[in-house]
């Protein structure tokens, strides 16, 4: 057994580029954070691959974790049944350094799916699965649709906009809301500065005063939703006492499995919470990653816009192939949330210590040869194309019909409706100049300032 698993780098002839992150080794840890890691990761996640499937890394926090990155390992963990998400089993160190949310919030709105074990896990996610069935998300496509033109509509005429303030950092929010049943006249209360709470920071990070600041305002917000469900409210359009329209929504259905005794009330919080917020920041971002791809690839951008057309080169299932490949090619969910085995344990030759995090990199996995040939390439047609973007096993995301009807709807609309698409001229708005996301998690960029000719 061996504490990590790395092979020394081999020597670099005199003429060859040498390692972008400045070291011919894997340091041990791996620092996975500054700015060139989080605008491009894929030259070290391909260092990391060919080195071995487990490596010891470390976050911002100063928190070490380790880090699986292949395909295949990838894949073998996410369903390796000795991994528990529940972060009681996280061992002291990992308590004291981790970004994760401080007490009391961190008991009262990080008890939902994503950090919860079998029987819980598997009661809790029942609730949800209905909303985002399928069947369901394909007879609301019209809504969605109506929704991106709205925010089009708003968009200038001429000339370009940013399309994170213009677009993406409002469409995912307006489709849940129709989707989970929140209110208008709450939706326009939510602050998308409090989606900043899935980007936590340490305990020691200069920014935990106004993280903690976002938490306070989304905790008495998650409180408003649920008065108001719990009241019955006439304007969401059910009654609460009539059993014929009572419980239409998924935010009424979970409080009335909370007074049903089925879910304690910091577990009904959860799952507002994560709602409201895991289940549109992503999308938000995952937007931004497909754009910025495209904007990369003119030829692709083209290709499938004119897909899109009733011309010649019309072809109606390319647009669910190329969202698949943009999810491989660069997924907003960048690693998985903790894991952690309750007793040591061998991971792929390497021996995790009880309660250390394991984390998997979803975006090392998805660019792994072994499994993607000719991985870094962008190949709209690539088939068949089995991506981790929405993870494997019982924690697979219960929103990935939904996210994915988004998705295609929104590159659809922006393709299609801005004619002459293309990264912005402006000094300084170049793509290599995007300042990407800090969060240790996720991939996105809060701005993209784009051209175009007109608005159709």
């Amino acid at each position: 057994m061996t504490d990590t698993v790395h092979d020394p780098a081999p020597a670099h002839p005199a003429d060859e580029p040498r390692c972008p992150y400045g070291y011919d080794q894997l340091p041990d840890p791996v620092p996975l954070y500054g700015p060139a890691y989080k605008s491009d990761p894929y030259p070290l996640y391909r260092r990391m691959r060919e080195a071995g499937p487990v490596h010891r890394v470390e976050f911002p926090s100063g928190i070490h974790a380790w880090l699986v990155t292949g395909y295949q390992a990838a894949h073998e963990t996410l369903n390796d049944p000795r991994f528990g998400k529940n972060h009681a089993l996280g061992n002291e160190n990992w308590h004291k350094l981790a970004s994760i949310m401080p007490e009391p919030q961190h008991s009262q709105l990080q008890v939902h799916l994503l950090h919860q074990d079998p029987p819980k896990h598997t009661t809790m996610r029942r609730l949800v699965l209905d909303a985002f069935a399928p069947r369901r998300v394909e007879s609301l496509r019209p809504r969605f649709q109506e929704l991106a033109d709205a925010l089009v509509d708003a968009l200038p005429e001429t000339g370009g906009a940013d399309l994170v303030a213009g677009f993406a950092a409002h469409f995912p929010f307006r489709v849940l809301a129709e989707v989970i049943g929140l209110p208008a006249e709450l939706a326009v209360r939510f602050d998308r500065d409090w989606g900043k709470v899935v980007q936590p920071v340490g305990p020691h990070d200069p920014g935990r005063p106004a993280y903690e600041a976002r938490l306070r305002g989304l905790q008495t917000y998650i409180a408003d939703v649920v008065a108001h469900k719990r009241a019955g409210n006439p304007s969401d359009g059910h009654d609460r006492h009539d059993p014929d329209t009572a419980g239409a929504d998924l935010l009424s259905r979970l409080v009335a499995a909370h007074d049903a005794g089925e879910l304690s009330r910091e577990e009904l919080d959860s799952m507002v919470f994560q709602l409201l917020v895991a289940g549109q920041e992503p999308v938000t971002n995952q937007i931004t990653t497909m754009l910025i791809t495209l904007l990369r690839h003119p030829d692709q951008l083209a290709r499938l816009r004119d897909s899109l057309s009733e011309g010649p080169a019309h072809d109606p299932g390319l647009l669910a192939r190329a969202v698949e490949e943009l999810l491989r090619h660069d997924a907003a969910f960048e690693l998985t949330t903790w894991r952690f085995l309750a007793e040591d344990g061998d991971l792929f030759g390497t021996t995790v210590p009880a309660g250390d995090s394991v984390i998997v990199s979803l975006c090392a996995a998805n660019r792994d040869e072994t499994r993607f040939p000719d991985a870094d390439r962008l190949d709209l047609d690539r088939t068949p194309n089995a991506h981790l973007a929405f993870g494997h096993g019982i924690h697979y995301c219960p929103g990935a019909a939904l996210a994915r009807a988004e998705l295609q709807t929104a590159i659809a609309t922006l393709l299609t409706r801005l004619p002459g698409l293309r990264p912005s001229k402006a000094a300084d708005e170049d793509l290599d100049s995007l300042a990407w996301i800090p969060a240790v998690l996720a991939r996105g960029v809060n701005r993209l300032p784009v051209g175009y000719d007109r608005r159709a």
